[in-house]
């Protein structure tokens, strides 16, 4: 039986040699090979000194990436994390090799034609963003405050059903003893954010301030900071040092510095402007 297919796109790239090499020891969504598309031919060239943009893409079954079908699919979180995954792996191997524009998730064409139309409606926007992340890498740093395990920061003992006078203000003052710990902790995570904000402002060109992670993403820590920094390429060591220096000075805190990533973070503009194509996203 012959599968009708799509066309799926990861992301607007420029090509490259070691990015085609690279390209053909990868696979997408169900195993599929990749692929880069130029626009149409009927697009009207590049200005000179204009770089040349192309799709990273690969075919996807039609009866799992139709309308209708992505609408049943974002029900499911199995699928959707992996078609994620796959998605997010991609476009981190592109970045490895070329500055990398990452589309949305499950953005797919009828057919190549129709994408490399997009493409070229889309050339303007595209080659904008391009300009500002060429040679820049995204960074995240993440503040979090440290599991209570000293007696300070333990959970204070449950009141007895009919509680003395003493073991009452016991109570009391190891509530107040957690509580300002607590406070200092906090007042510890403002000043350490303080300091990341400091060393930013030398070696970074943009900042996305994203919501503090909760629950299995942290474990029992809390997380306080979740920032993801633009860092020019020639920057990105000494940022990285400085936050590990400065880290050093905040003993009841964890900061950490993930990345390099491709810059989901300063990606604005999420779909080429096809009237044919179709673009799904998870609620």
């Amino acid at each position: 039986m012959n599968t009708t297919n799509l066309t799926y796109i990861y992301a607007v790239t420029q090509p490259t040699l070691s990015l085609t090499t690279a390209l053909t020891t990868l696979r997408g969504i169900a195993g599929a090979s990749l692929r880069l598309l130029p626009p149409a031919p009927e697009a009207i060239p590049p200005a000179i000194g204009e770089a040349q943009l192309v799709f990273v893409a690969a075919d996807v079954p039609e009866h799992d990436f139709n309308e209708t079908a992505l609408k049943t699919h974002f029900e499911d979180l199995d699928w959707l994390e992996d078609v994620a995954r796959t998605h997010h792996d991609i476009v981190q191997a592109v970045a490895a090799h070329a500055t990398v524009l990452p589309l949305r998730l499950a953005t797919v064409y009828q057919d190549d034609h129709s994408a490399r139309q997009a493409l070229a409606l889309g050339r303007p926007a595209f080659s904008e963003s391009m300009d500002q992340l060429r040679d820049h890498t995204e960074y995240g740093v993440k503040i979090y405050l440290a599991a209570p395990t000293g007696p300070d920061l333990a959970p204070p003992p449950a009141e007895p059903r009919a509680p003395t006078a003493g073991p009452g203000k016991a109570y009391l003052r190891a509530r107040r003893t957690q509580h300002h710990a607590r406070e200092a902790v906090h007042q510890q995570a403002q000043h350490a954010a303080a300091t990341v904000e400091a060393i930013a402002a030398r070696h970074t060109t943009r900042r996305v301030r994203h919501a503090p992670q909760r629950g299995a993403l942290t474990g029992p820590e809390e997380n306080v900071l979740n920032d993801a920094y633009l860092i020019p390429n020639d920057q990105a060591e000494d940022f990285q040092s400085a936050i590990d220096d400065a880290a050093q000075g905040f003993p009841d805190l964890r900061v950490e510095v993930t990345g390099p990533w491709a810059p989901y973070s300063f990606v604005t503009l999420a779909d080429a402007p096809d009237p044919n194509a179709h673009h799904e996203s998870p609620p």
